[in-house]
């Protein structure tokens, strides 16, 4: 058996072993991580070799952290990667380019179309009927983008949203809801075969998703890290955060909104944002609560597009892709059918 597990603004964890009558056998661990003192990995490869293969992660960490030495520094690394990559080795799961993967950016379309979107290539990648694929989206309407289980009514201030001219529309992940003006936000969408997060917790799939956006965002001189469970934070605030949806048919959707010039002042009189989620942030003022991609960057949201684009082709072998004409005609036959309904917009009181 064979895993690897890049650890999200780490290193890279890799594992070899054998598994025998349901035993892992000669188990070794390697990697581009740090480890003192250096004996310390035998101790490691000697602590897991002979436990059960249906060990979990939990398992597996706590395994490793007996063995470890009094006062032995793990860098780039947990003993819970090690635990995911052994788990991803025993399912088999495929490294990212192991897919031929598409990258698609397009003309922009309405925020109800967008959502409709995402169900539909989803739906496709999970078919099999698609590559999977990294979207940039576009659209030309400012709305506020509510999450799968919000309420509009506790969520979205009516009189503000229409005097700021924000629609309001439901998405088909959790989370919190976002702030879509023209030209303030960047946003993308994964569509992906669950496959790709095999052996990974949930709350691990986030962080795994989105690793490549924090190596574009440090390319960019953001010192961007993942705060758990779905935050894409940098030393001012935070940037933005992430959304998921999985598919019956094995299509994993993974959406993340990061902000590039959010107004603060018209957040909180489009949203309502009360005292309970800011309790947690460590803030009192929702204003204070994103940190623009403009004010770090100083660059035109275009090229932080671009690089984002780069980054992903880069990393993976990604290749240009577009949206067929098939796909759209689903999409806005889905748009009628359940994103512009009354049904699907309040269907939490």
């Amino acid at each position: 058996m064979h895993g690897e597990y890049k650890v999200p603004g780490g290193k890279l964890v890799v594992v070899d072993f054998d598994v025998t009558g349901g035993t892992i056998t000669d188990f070794h661990l390697a990697g581009d991580f740090f480890l003192e003192p250096d004996d310390a990995l035998l101790d490691i490869d000697r602590a897991i070799t002979g436990m059960p293969e249906t060990s979990d992660v939990a398992a597996i960490a706590a395994a490793v952290r007996s063995a470890l030495p009094e006062g032995a520094q793990l860098l780039g690394f947990t003993p819970e990667s090690v635990g995911t990559a052994v788990r991803r080795a025993l399912i088999t799961a495929p490294g990212w380019r192991e897919f031929s993967w598409d990258v698609v950016h397009e003309k922009p379309v309405s925020p109800r179309m967008n959502l409709a979107l995402d169900e539909v290539l989803t739906k496709r990648v999970g078919d099999g009927l698609r590559n999977p694929t990294l979207r940039m989206w576009e659209w030309d309407e400012s709305a506020v983008v509510i999450g799968s289980f919000q309420s509009v009514r506790n969520e979205v201030d009516p009189d503000g949203a229409r005097r700021h001219g924000f629609d309001v529309v439901r998405r088909i992940s959790g989370g919190g809801a976002m702030l879509m003006a023209a030209n303030s936000i960047v946003t993308y969408s994964l569509y992906v075969p669950a496959s790709l997060v095999a052996g990974l917790t949930f709350a691990d799939s986030y962080a795994f998703l989105d690793d490549w956006v924090l190596q574009a965002l440090r390319s960019l001189g953001i010192d961007a890290v993942y705060q758990p469970l779905n935050d894409i934070t940098g030393p001012s605030g935070k940037i933005g955060g992430a959304a998921q949806k999985r598919l019956a048919n094995g299509g994993v959707l993974h959406h993340a909104t990061l902000s590039y010039d959010i107004d603060g002042e018209v957040m909180t009189e489009v949203l309502r944002i009360g005292r309970e989620k800011l309790s947690d942030k460590g803030t009192v003022s929702a204003a204070k609560r994103v940190d623009p991609l403009r004010s770090q960057t100083g660059l035109p949201r275009e090229q932080i597009i671009e690089r984002f684009i780069d980054t992903f082709t880069n990393l993976y072998g990604a290749t240009p892709g577009s949206i067929s004409d098939d796909e759209y005609a689903e999409a806005e036959e889905l748009v009628r059918t359940k994103f512009a309904t009354d049904a699907w917009l309040n269907r939490v009181p």
